[in-house]
């Protein structure tokens, strides 16, 4: 029985800054945005695969304290947010840079094989791109 994933989640400080990132820019579908208690709940997918990505606010569910801690680890840029494929990633890079995204890393072919790029998103995420 194989197991597959399902979701996965991405701590954002601000939601519609994550969805000009992530949806604009990279070009994953809005697959949900609801708001409760002063927070939002959004998940995105790339088009064609069944795995959800939730962009969560770091309080949302948690004590100030442990809020605080990870809304720290993100802003300092300390967390991989999630490693992307591109059939193109040359045009996707120029895409992603063009959207104002903090270019960590030019297309480079890597010394273990991959060929990929390096963003960080509006909270810190570091988020990568390799050639599919």
């Amino acid at each position: 029985m194989p197991v597959t994933l399902s979701s996965t989640f991405i701590p954002v400080h601000d939601p519609d800054a994550a969805l000009s990132f992530y949806g604009d820019a990279l070009g994953l579908e809005v697959r949900t945005d609801v708001a409760s208690g002063g927070f939002r709940w959004v998940t995105v997918g790339a088009p064609g695969q069944d795995v959800d990505i939730v962009l969560f606010q770091p309080h949302g569910g948690r004590t100030q304290e442990e809020g605080d801690a990870l809304l720290a680890l993100v802003t300092k840029g300390s967390i991989q947010a999630a490693i992307f494929r591109s059939e193109d990633l040359d045009a996707t890079f120029e895409k992603v840079r063009s959207s104002g995204a903090e270019v960590v890393q030019e297309p480079t072919s890597q010394p273990w094989g991959a060929r990929d790029c390096a963003f960080r998103d509006p909270s810190g995420n570091l988020v990568r791109i390799a050639q599919a």
